[in-house]
């Protein structure tokens, strides 16, 4: 039997196509996700937090619709003093054109970096590229799918060709055309985040990853990964 998906997943699916939850200043509390993981999604105006605490402690720690959700602060309230805090990212998406994969799939890159970290987040990672450089491909937060890419610094021409979105690209024809598929780019990032807004894709939100280190919270007998509509606050 399939699991369900975590009902994050519901919520980026339709940023994906452009219908977003209600810029009231509220947040929404969700289970956490599978693998001992919590985020931190803003949309505008509006907050989407999967946490093992529950939503009053993730209010009474400052979490709002307005940026709170991305404190600091509040996510060193979530991830406690041993967590792990990943960088705030920039939430973009695009559709898959489809059609006949344009990149070869690679099977000799497990020692890689980018590899190494895909699949310490992720799930079903494959990797594909060509000497331009490298795509990651897999099942990112909440079950989605996401892409990340680097170019090869040993490619002849460099940076500032266009290999980037150029690759990008082609990595849309891994996936049948219409489904939707997702990045997260560190916004100071500015090479890569120009390669991606070129490729077509848009931003949604932020996100933050955070792994914490302290013992999971009740939340009422949910569990990770459970179905549900969340907490709107």
């Amino acid at each position: 039997m399939t699991d369900a998906p975590h009902p994050l997943l519901t919520h980026l699916l339709a940023a994906a196509e452009g219908r977003f939850p209600p810029a009231d200043g509220g947040v929404t509390v969700l289970p956490p996700l599978p693998g001992g993981l919590e985020c931190s999604v803003a949309f505008t105006g509006h907050a989407v937090i999967a946490t093992a605490q529950d939503a009053g402690r993730v209010t009474a720690a400052g979490a709002d619709g307005f940026g709170g959700s991305l404190d600091p602060r509040f996510l060193l309230h979530l991830a406690g003093p041993d967590g792990w805090i990943g960088v705030t990212d920039a939430t973009l998406t695009a559709r898959a054109t489809g059609g006949p994969p344009r990149l070869d799939t690679l099977h000799h890159l497990d020692d890689h970096p980018r590899v190494r970290f895909a699949r310490c987040l992720r799930t079903r990672v494959t990797v594909h590229g060509d000497e331009r450089g490298l795509v990651t491909l897999a099942e990112g937060l909440a079950g989605r799918h996401e892409l990340s890419i680097e170019l090869d610094p040993a490619h002849p021409d460099g940076h500032g060709h266009g290999h980037g979105r150029a690759l990008l690209r082609d990595a849309l024809t891994l996936l049948p055309a219409g489904t939707p598929l997702f990045a997260a780019v560190a916004p100071g990032n500015a090479r890569s985040l120009r390669a991606f807004l070129a490729a077509g894709f848009t931003p949604v939100g932020s996100e933050v990853l955070l792994r914490p280190g302290r013992a999971p919270a009740g939340r009422g007998g949910s569990q990770a990964g459970s179905p549900g509509a969340g907490t709107p606050l």
